[in-house]
């Protein structure tokens, strides 16, 4: 179900506001461009500058939107475990498939604590589970024993976002949970290595900008066309880099809109991007051709 190039959306706003009208249109672009699935509120769609009601304002829209034309996984992740567990009765009231649960951050759990975390979540809700590991953005890692224990022994906890880069730690998470896990590359650099260790597809930022390339990469692994997956492997390169010349989500909301698709504004403490930074984003569009 949870297959192929998801994409980590962004947040449209408008004077301070969700941009509901530009959200709904750039949803149903992905969804012509062939994207396998959605991912609103996660890090690219700024979740920790929403509100608690802009948050469940943006999930409601993308499902909405969506009308189960494909999966969509609800960021519904926080280092308050109360919280976590709120946001992801939410989701699954909301009509999301799953959830997408960062990490606790900042308070440093020990292994122990992330396992409890998960399973205090999982007992006040059904809803499957993605543990999302990011240590760039937390401060901590999930062990490849934590993740087997959380598979294991929590039924909810389907699979994961993996953003460690560690492919030897990845590889032991696939050579000793089954078939069942769904784990997925959390950074566009590692796609096409995770899975060819066993991984089922990614969750992407750059797929805002080019989501039929990162879904036809993924098609095109799953269908035994690895030179095709390669191929585009290398055409994606550029923006993989392009996403990253400063901190998420700010060149990939700059790069829309000077493809024409949303606003550039963002919530502080993000700023736009450096003249520099904004020219060689320029640049990288019309070489990927995606700008003329």
């Amino acid at each position: 179900m949870f297959t192929g190039a998801y994409t980590a959306l962004i947040t449209p706003f408008k004077n301070g506001r969700v941009d509901e009208d530009a959200y709904r249109q750039f949803i149903e672009w992905q969804l012509e461009q062939g994207i396998n699935g959605l991912v609103p509120c996660g890090t690219t769609g700024e979740s920790a500058t929403l509100s608690h009601a802009e948050h469940e304002q943006v999930i409601k829209i993308c499902i909405d939107q969506v009308r189960k034309r494909v999966p969509v996984i609800a960021g519904a992740g926080s280092n308050n475990t109360a919280e976590a567990a709120r946001l992801l009765k939410f989701a699954k009231q909301a009509g999301a498939d799953a959830g997408l649960l960062i990490t606790p951050y900042y308070n440093k759990p020990t292994q122990e604590g992330v396992f409890q975390h998960f399973k205090a979540i999982a007992s006040e809700c059904d809803l499957p589970m993605f543990v999302y590991n990011v240590p760039g953005r937390t401060g901590m890692n999930v062990t490849a024993a934590t993740m087997i224990r959380l598979y294991k022994e929590i039924p909810s906890v389907v699979g994961a976002k993996e953003a460690s880069a560690d492919l030897a730690q990845i590889t032991d998470i696939l050579e000793q949970c089954d078939d069942g896990l769904t784990l997925l590359s959390g950074d566009d650099f590692t796609v096409l290595p995770i899975m060819a260790v066993g991984g089922k597809g990614v969750i992407s930022v750059s797929a805002n900008l080019a989501p039929g390339k990162m879904a036809g990469l993924c098609r095109a692994w799953f269908a035994g066309d690895t030179g095709l997956a390669r191929r585009l492997n290398r055409e994606m390169f550029p923006l993989n880099h392009a996403c990253f010349y400063e901190t998420n989500p700010i060149p990939v909301k700059t790069m829309l809109h000077m493809l024409g698709k949303v606003s550039p504004e963002l919530r502080l403490p993000l700023v736009p991007p450096s003249r520099a930074n904004r020219d060689k984003m320029l640049e990288t569009l019309r070489q990927s051709g995606l700008l003329p």
